[in-house]
C-alpha cells in the first residue's frame, strides 16, 4: 500500500473550522448515552437511540444499515470519486456501579449472562465515542463541497466482550459497505482534557483470556489425606505462574499474565474435586505471546502432575485479540493534520496496556488503520495530582466507577474525528497488490479467520 496527497484545497483543520454545522446538541446527546448504558450484546436501546440520531443523516442521503452482527450499524455517505474512509465508534457499557455526582449519572441496571441484575455504566467512554462520531458526521455532511470520496461511520456493539467486531465482520459487513481504503478509531483515556495522542506501531496490547480447570479428588474437609486438593493445587499454580514474566520474559519485553479469577468449592467442610482459574494475558509481540502461552500450559501441567492429579488440566481459550498495530502510512497522514488542528496538544501516544477489537475490522478488509486517544481528565485535577505525585491515586482511569469525561473534551474528540477522516479523504490510497479475502455473510471458517489475520492461538 502506498499513499500520496491529493489535490484538495484547504487543510483538514481549516475545512472543519469553516463548518457552520449546528453542534449545540452534542452535550445533551452525550448525556443521554451516558445515563442509559447497556451491557455487551444487550445494547438494544442504545442502538435504537443511535438510529434515531441517524435519521437526520438518512434524510440527507446517507445509507443507514442496522442490525449487523447484532446491534451494529453503518452509515455511508457517497460524495463523488475519491478514497473510502471508515471510522468506528463502540457503544457498549460495563457492569460497574457509577460513583460520580453528576445529574446525568447512570442508574441503569440489566440482567447479565448469568441472569443476575447488575448496575451498568459507561466507564470506558464509549458514550463519548458515539457522540463524537455523530458530530463528525454532521461536520462532514455540512462541508461536502470541500471533499470527495466515501465516508463510512460504523457503530459497533460488544467491544468490551471482544466479540462485536468479529460478529459484524462474520455477519457480512463486507456485503453492506464498500471496501474502505483506511480505517480509523479513537478512544478517550485518563489524561489532560483535550490532548490528542497518536503514534505508529503497536499502541495497544494483544489479549489472550484462558480459563483453566484443575482436577483433583474430592473428600470430607476432615480427611485431606483422602483427597487430591485442587485448592492447594490452584494456589501452587497461581504462585508458579508469576515466574513466567519475571524469569522467562526478557527485561526489555512487555508481558502481563494476571490470574483474574479463582473459583473452588461451595462448602466449608468439603474439599472440592475441581478448581477453576482465569488468566488475562497481554502482549505487544505475537511470538512472545505464543511462547508465554506454551509456558503457561507447561507450568500448569507440571503442577498438576506434582500434586498427583488423576486428570490433565483443561484449557479453554475464551478470548483472543491481536495487538493494535497502527499503520505508519496512516499516521504520517493524520498526525500533521492533528498538529495543525491542536498545536501543542497534539502529542505522542504512549503504548497502552489495554486491548481492543477494532483492528479486526481493517484486517478483514486488508487495509491500514490508525487508533488515537483523547484525554478527558479536567486539567486542574490532573495538574494537582501530578504535582502531588498522586496520579495513580487521584485520577480515575477507564473502567473505574469514578471515570467521567470532562465535557470540555467532547468538542475536541468530535473535531479530532472530523480532522482525522478529512485528512485521509485528502490522500490517495492504493489497494494492496493482493488484497486479503473478505468474509461472507456466514460464520467464518478457521481458514477464513486465519486468512484475515483475526488472531487465534497456535496452541490447543
Amino acid at each position: 500500500m502506498s499513499v500520496t496527497a491529493s489535490g484538495h484545497s484547504g487543510s483538514p483543520a481549516s475545512i472543519v473550522d469553516s463548518s457552520t454545522a449546528d453542534l449545540s446538541w452534542l452535550e445533551d446527546v452525550y448525556k443521554h448515552f451516558h445515563q442509559y448504558p447497556e451491557l455487551s450484546g444487550a445494547e438494544e436501546q442504545t442502538a435504537a437511540h443511535i438510529r434515531q440520531q441517524l435519521q437526520f443523516y438518512q434524510d440527507k442521503g446517507w445509507e443507514v444499515t442496522p442490525n449487523i452482527g447484532g446491534y451494529g450499524i453503518t452509515a455511508v455517505l457517497r460524495n463523488g470519486d475519491g478514497p473510502t474512509v471508515l471510522m468506528r465508534a463502540d457503544f457498549d457499557g460495563l457492569p460497574v456501579a457509577e460513583h460520580t455526582d453528576v445529574d446525568y449519572a447512570s442508574k441503569n441496571s440489566q440482567l447479565n449472562a448469568s441472569g443476575e441484575r447488575v448496575p451498568t455504566m459507561h466507564a470506558c467512554g464509549h458514550d463519548q465515542h458515539i457522540t463524537s462520531l455523530l458530530g463528525a458526521m454532521r461536520i462532514l455532511d455540512d462541508v461536502r463541497d470541500k471533499w470527495s470520496g466515501t465516508f463510512i461511520a460504523l457503530f459497533q456493539p460488544a467491544e468490551e466482550a471482544s466479540i462485536g467486531a468479529h460478529r459484524m465482520v462474520s455477519d457480512g459487513l463486507a456485503n453492506v459497505i464498500p471496501r474502505p481504503d483506511v480505517c480509523l478509531a479513537q478512544h478517550v483515556i485518563a489524561g489532560p482534557a483535550g490532548q490528542v495522542y497518536s503514534a505508529p506501531g503497536p499502541v495497544m496490547t494483544s489479549s489472550t483470556t484462558i480459563e483453566i480447570t484443575l482436577f483433583g479428588r474430592g473428600a470430607h474437609a476432615s480427611m485431606p489425606d483422602r483427597s487430591i486438593d485442587p485448592v492447594v493445587l490452584a494456589a501452587s499454580v497461581i504462585m508458579k505462574l508469576q515466574t513466567i514474566v519475571s524469569r522467562e520474559v526478557p527485561p526489555n519485553k512487555f508481558a502481563v499474565i494476571t490470574v483474574a479469577s479463582v473459583e473452588a468449592g461451595k462448602a466449608n467442610n468439603v474439599i472440592p474435586d475441581s478448581a477453576k482459574i482465569a488468566l488475562s494475558c497481554r502482549f505487544y509481540d505475537e511470538a512472545l505471546r505464543k511462547k508465554c502461552v506454551d509456558s503457561i500450559k507447561r507450568v500448569v501441567r507440571a503442577e498438576a502432575m506434582a500434586a498427583g492429579a488423576d486428570r490433565d488440566p483443561q484449557f479453554k481459550f475464551v478470548g483472543m485479540l491481536g495487538a493494535t498495530d497502527n499503520s505508519s502510512e496512516v499516521y504520517d497522514v493524520v498526525r500533521p493534520a492533528f498538529d495543525e488542528a491542536f498545536g501543542e496538544d497534539s502529542l505522542r501516544m504512549e503504548p497502552w496496556t489495554a486491548s481492543e477489537d477494532f483492528s479486526v475490522i481493517p484486517k478483514s478488509f486488508g487495509c491500514p488503520y490508525l487508533l488515537w486517544t483523547v484525554g478527558i481528565t479536567p486539567r486542574k485535577q490532573w495538574k494537582r495530582a501530578e504535582a502531588a505525585n498522586r496520579l495513580n491515586e487521584d485520577i480515575p482511569t477507564n473502567h473505574n466507577p469514578s471515570f467521567l469525561p470532562d465535557l470540555s473534551s467532547l468538542p475536541v474528540s468530535t473535531r479530532a474525528a472530523a480532522v482525522g477522516v478529512l485528512s485521509c479523504l485528502q490522500a490517495t490510497w492504493e489497494e494492496p497488490a493482493e488484497p486479503l479475502p473478505r468474509m461472507g455473510a456466514v460464520s467464518p471458517t478457521d481458514e477464513e479467520i486465519d486468512a484475515v489475520s483475526v488472531e487465534t492461538s497456535s496452541v490447543d
